[in-house]
Protein backbone atom coordinates (compact mmCIF):
# COMPACT_ATOMS: atom_id res chain seq x y z
CA UNK A 1 0.00 0.00 0.00
CA UNK A 2 1.35 3.42 -1.01
CA UNK A 3 0.40 6.10 1.49
CA UNK A 4 0.86 9.85 1.61
CA UNK A 5 3.54 9.31 4.26
CA UNK A 6 5.43 7.01 1.90
CA UNK A 7 5.18 9.60 -0.90
CA UNK A 8 6.49 12.28 1.42
CA UNK A 9 9.33 9.99 2.47
CA UNK A 10 10.14 9.26 -1.19
CA UNK A 11 10.20 12.96 -2.04
CA UNK A 12 12.42 13.62 0.97
CA UNK A 13 14.79 10.86 -0.12
CA UNK A 14 14.99 12.30 -3.63
CA UNK A 15 15.85 15.73 -2.23
CA UNK A 16 18.54 14.20 -0.02
CA UNK A 17 19.94 12.21 -2.96
CA UNK A 18 20.18 15.42 -4.99
CA UNK A 19 21.98 17.17 -2.14
CA UNK A 20 24.39 14.24 -1.70
CA UNK A 21 25.24 14.38 -5.42
CA UNK A 22 25.91 18.11 -5.15
CA UNK A 23 28.13 17.60 -2.11
CA UNK A 24 29.97 14.73 -3.81
CA UNK A 25 30.75 16.98 -6.78
CA UNK A 26 32.08 19.62 -4.36
CA UNK A 27 34.10 16.90 -2.62
CA UNK A 28 35.68 15.81 -5.91
CA UNK A 29 36.68 19.37 -6.78
CA UNK A 30 37.88 20.33 -3.27
CA UNK A 31 41.40 21.65 -3.17
CA UNK A 32 42.33 20.74 0.39
CA UNK A 33 41.88 17.91 2.84
CA UNK A 34 40.25 20.34 5.28
CA UNK A 35 37.60 21.26 2.70
CA UNK A 36 36.99 17.59 1.86
CA UNK A 37 36.59 16.78 5.56
CA UNK A 38 33.95 19.51 6.01
CA UNK A 39 32.04 18.26 2.99
CA UNK A 40 32.25 14.65 4.21
CA UNK A 41 30.73 15.73 7.54
CA UNK A 42 27.84 17.39 5.70
CA UNK A 43 27.33 14.20 3.69
CA UNK A 44 27.25 12.20 6.93
CA UNK A 45 24.52 14.44 8.33
CA UNK A 46 22.42 13.90 5.21
CA UNK A 47 22.92 10.16 5.43
CA UNK A 48 21.71 10.24 9.03
CA UNK A 49 18.57 12.11 7.95
CA UNK A 50 17.94 9.52 5.24
CA UNK A 51 18.19 6.70 7.78
CA UNK A 52 15.87 8.55 10.15
CA UNK A 53 13.29 8.88 7.33
CA UNK A 54 13.54 5.16 6.56
CA UNK A 55 13.10 4.17 10.20
CA UNK A 56 10.13 6.55 10.61
CA UNK A 57 8.44 5.06 7.54
CA UNK A 58 8.96 1.54 8.86
CA UNK A 59 7.44 2.45 12.22
CA UNK A 60 4.37 3.84 10.49
CA UNK A 61 3.67 0.57 8.64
Amino acid sequence: MFTTEMASSTESSKAIDKEVRRLYERYQSAESDEERQKIALEMGKLDGRRHADIYAALEDE
